[in-house]
């Protein structure tokens, strides 16, 4: 949309900035994949190597939940959603994934917090849009 005033606006900002947010995180993970791969000469399947591996789901994991928040998000901003709680859904979704990452990464319990809140995220929306009802 375009306004005279402010020039170019995004109709979903909020749902902007935490798909930049968590695709600079996706595409960091990547790389962090081929970082490992390079590093231990394995091109292919994860030669059996735990810190492949962990690099590898850390990566995966991420990839299979954040579309799916990302969705909920847009979908509640569309629905008129409260910019504050899309906020704290799209903040909480990225210390989440963040968490996670790390716990994953790292071998720490804080790979199970990020998994609940990540679940938490999704849950919460999905229960939002319904509630914001906008079919009606």
């Amino acid at each position: 949309m375009t306004n005279p005033l402010l020039g170019t606006i995004s109709l979903v900002p909020v749902t902007s900035l935490y798909a930049a947010l968590n695709a600079f995180l996706t595409l960091g993970l990547g790389l962090n994949v081929s970082r490992v791969r390079t590093k231990l000469q394995i091109f292919r399947g994860d030669g059996g190597n735990p810190g492949l591996v962990s690099a590898i789901r850390a990566h995966g994991n991420n990839a299979e939940h954040v579309p799916l928040a990302l969705l909920l998000l847009l979908l509640a901003e569309l629905s008129d959603g409260n910019s504050t709680a899309l906020h704290v859904f799209g903040g909480a979704l990225l210390v989440a994934r963040l968490a996670h990452a790390f716990g994953m990464l790292r071998g720490s319990p804080v790979q199970a917090v990020g998994a609940t809140l990540t679940l938490a995220v999704q849950l919460g929306l999905a229960g939002w849009i319904l509630w914001l009802r906008p079919w009606g």
